[in-house]
């Protein structure tokens, strides 16, 4: 985790921020270097650096949890959806790794939708891996109460009262 008094003794040591270190320590390096042929950009961009360090140890702390997962060679995506989830797919998981996970948040209820938000593949792709799993036998195809179709995996579900087996 980055700290917000180390970024500004860093920004102190480097001349009020003309030589970037504080940017170097929140791996802003591109604008870090920036700062060092520029002197903090003739010192306005010290200036604002002095104003808005917290905002930036915050975000790089964000962005360091999300995107490396505490490791730096580990790459993802991510995105926002509608309901304000942050949605990951990361690149060395098998699209039984996106249905488990997505089944566990939604309690081993899911969708071919729900899979290829979760998962940004086609529909389709999520469909045909879903039926594959039901016919080895990890998941099930069922109706809920309305009539809609759903796939469970029924060790993660809380209970299979609200649903009918096919």
């Amino acid at each position: 985790m980055y700290s917000v008094w180390v970024a500004y003794l860093l920004w102190l040591l480097s001349g009020c921020g003309a030589l970037g270190f504080h940017r170097f320590y929140l791996g802003k390096v591109p604008s870090a270097i920036l700062w060092m042929f520029t002197g903090g950009l003739l010192g306005i961009g010290s200036i604002y650096d002095f104003f808005t360090l917290p905002r930036q140890v915050r975000e790089a702390n964000i962005y360091r949890a999300i995107y490396t997962q505490g490791d730096p060679n580990f790459k993802e995506h991510w995105r926002y959806v509608d309901d304000g989830k942050v949605h990951i797919k990361r690149d060395n998981d098998s699209i039984e790794r996106i249905i488990l996970r997505e089944a566990k948040e939604n309690k081993g209820i899911i969708t071919p939708s729900g899979v290829a938000l979760a998962g940004n593949i086609p529909i389709e792709e999520s469909k045909t891996y879903l039926d594959a799993l039901v016919s080895k036998g990890f998941a099930e195809l069922r109706v809920r109460k309305s009539g809609g179709l759903v796939y469970t995996i029924p060790d993660l579900m809380d209970s299979d009262e609200p649903l009918e087996t096919i």
